[in-house]
């Protein structure tokens, strides 16, 4: 039986929109980017309108191709860290865990806001080495908990859908205390480019949506210098990967990485 859920947090119900897209992609047959069967149950279980999703083709391609990205950058920290504790920063129902993580010698810990916490206990009870947090990612207290808990632990970060619904400064903030704490670790998340901040767009998923994009990074070099601790690994154009899934005008995009940078990009750094 479907259930419906009232969020009482504009940017906490953009946590369907990826639920979504990698159900769908889940579904597809043949030549899926990724399979998340977990994903297909739990947008079968919640009662809301997803149809609204269907036209944002760049977002039904862009959510898949995020979501294998930074699954593959655990996977690699995985195998060469003998303590590797992943740590998804607002994890809303991301299956990141059940995609990789049944098989892995790692530590998984899950962090969003109370309100998403309580649904995520609902709908994916915690399990094995999958933990929850209920906190903001603005705060340091479980950041310290995590360091306590896990002395000998290498930590990878992923911030996924998340940083470009805060302002700048907090960002900067986020990223300097993770930093802070963490050396030898990695940081990895995506984020709008400054074009995109500076016109006023949205990606096409959040056209009715009342979720505002606060801030964007067009150039991955430019967080070494708020933070110094952060070595850039990767800069990647979204385009880059799976381009025949994408429009022409997108295909269009991945041969001028650069320019694309200046709408959304995908970023990763070593914590020094």
């Amino acid at each position: 039986m479907k259930q419906k859920y009232e969020f009482k947090n504009v940017v906490a119900e953009t946590l369907l929109i990826p639920l979504y897209m990698r159900a769908k992609e889940s579904r597809r047959k043949g030549d899926a980017i990724l399979k998340d069967t977990m994903a297909e149950q739990l947008v079968d279980s919640i009662e809301y309108d997803y149809s609204q999703f269907d036209g944002a083709k760049m977002s039904e391609v862009g959510c898949v191709v995020r979501g294998k990205y930074f699954d593959d950058a655990i996977r690699r920290f995985i195998l060469s860290h003998p303590h590797p504790v992943v740590v998804n920063v607002g994890c809303g129902l991301d299956t990141r865990y059940q995609r990789i993580g049944n098989d892995q010698a790692a530590v998984f810990y899950e962090l969003d806001l109370p309100e998403v916490i309580d649904l995520r206990r609902k709908l994916i009870p915690e399990t094995g080495e999958d933990h929850y947090i209920a906190a903001s990612l603005l705060e340091t207290g479980w950041m310290d908990a995590l360091k306590k808990q896990h002395p000998e632990g290498q930590f990878i970060f992923v911030v996924e859908g998340v940083l470009m619904y805060f302002y700048e400064e907090q960002v900067k903030t986020v990223l300097k205390h993770i930093a802070e704490r963490f050396s030898g670790g990695e940081l990895w998340f995506d984020v709008c480019g400054k074009m995109m901040v500076k016109s006023g767009a949205k990606p096409d998923s959040l056209r009715k949506s009342a979720a505002e994009i606060r801030s964007g990074i067009s150039d991955g070099h430019e967080v070494e210098s708020w933070v110094p601790a952060l070595e850039l690994i990767e800069q990647a154009c979204y385009q880059k990967f799976f381009t025949e899934r994408w429009g022409v005008v997108m295909r269009l995009f991945a041969r001028f990485p650069r320019f694309s940078c200046k709408f959304s990009s995908l970023l990763g750094y070593r914590i020094k």
